[in-house]
């Protein structure tokens, strides 16, 4: 490994888009234990943020408006406030996750932010079929099936091309982030494994990458400590993983073990699952369904190929290394879910 780092200063002005949120979060408690002073943007207020210290800049990063407030004087961003999921329309995906971004980009561009830190995902260079070891030499594909990954892609390569002289920019990519606290993820399994509508599409033997919240986060500070304008980081894409594919089936089982949940053995064949993805898809916008469709085409196919990456890139230009394994975390997410008696 061969970087230089620039440590944070006491007092610097960090501010997180999407602060309340599951990653957002684990950011902001690193920040404030590195000394700075943290500024979160987000749609609502959160007493517990401002307990812990944080200002607060209520609303979306679709207005710039706010968000040009949220960001003066501010030395660095770390822009993770994004729609996921499956909903419809397009244009919601559009004006939070790719509009979001630019008004994020003007706005540190306007008040000459010097580091900007960006969470996009592996999606992102998601094509048909399986990534074994991928790497960030992975090209964009030329269409993506699925409005997230359309519209973070979009804004991952504004964030690239936007790096200069004044303003250095990195895109981490996380994949599959779980943990305690999880909103998104676990809850999700957890929940259709209680319901016994959690099943495999296909066989379960498809290997995936996930990584543990506190890795995720970490990444995000390493990143940041070694971006500056002209830094060996600055203007690229990471894959952040915990370094550990398994089994889409092993995985999942942990996690949902960790709830006090059976293992699931269920499967469904990948074509039935992609069919039932049409009809869901197409049921849902003739009739104007709310919600997330079950299961979509784009669904289907992503949880019966395997996807997991080399982290080399991030170990070696900011030293990044997966501190909990997904053993700890396991026992980690077990505990909390004890603690909560919650799903």
């Amino acid at each position: 490994m061969n970087f230089e780092t620039k440590k944070f200063e006491a007092g610097q002005i960090a501010l997180v888009t999407g602060g309340s949120g599951f990653l957002g979060r684990a950011i902001v408690k690193l920040l404030l234990a590195e000394n700075l002073k943290v500024r979160v943007l987000c749609r609502k207020n959160y007493p517990d943020l401002l307990a812990a210290g944080c200002e607060i800049y209520q609303g979306e990063i679709s207005d710039l408006e706010v968000v040009t407030k949220a960001v003066e004087g501010c030395e660095m961003v770390f822009h993770t406030a994004a729609k996921a999921g499956v909903e419809e329309p397009y244009s919601e995906y559009e004006r939070i996750n790719y509009q979001g971004t630019l008004n994020v980009l003007d706005a540190c561009r306007r008040h000459k932010v010097r580091r900007l830190i960006y969470t996009s995902s592996p999606s992102v260079a998601f094509s048909h079929g399986n990534i074994c070891g991928g790497d960030e030499s992975l090209p964009y594909p030329d269409y993506h099936d699925a409005y997230y990954p359309r519209t973070k892609c979009m804004a991952e390569r504004e964030i690239l091309k936007k790096n200069s002289s004044e303003l250095a920019t990195v895109a981490l990519r996380p994949h599959l982030i779980w943990g305690p606290g999880d909103n998104h993820l676990a809850p999700r399994l957890v929940s259709r494994a209680r319901a016994g509508g959690l099943k495999f599409v296909g066989d379960g033997k498809n290997v995936v990458d996930t990584v543990y919240i506190d890795n995720a986060a970490k990444a995000h500070i390493l990143a940041a400590q070694a971006l500056f304008p002209g830094s060996k980081v600055a203007g690229k894409a990471y894959f952040i993983t915990n370094g550990d594919p398994r089994p889409i089936s092993e995985i999942t089982n942990l996690i949902i073990g960790a709830a006090g949940i059976a293992p699931v053995t269920a499967t469904i064949s990948p074509k039935i699952a992609w069919l039932i993805g049409l009809i869901c898809e197409t049921a849902f916008k003739l009739f104007k369904l709310k919600g997330e469709p079950p299961i979509t085409r784009w669904m289907a196919a992503e949880l019966s190929t395997s996807h997991w990456f080399k982290i080399d890139a991030a170990r070696n230009d900011f030293g990044y290394t997966p501190e909990v394994s997904i053993e700890q975390g396991i026992e980690k997410l077990r505990q909390w879910y004890q603690e909560h008696k919650t799903e």
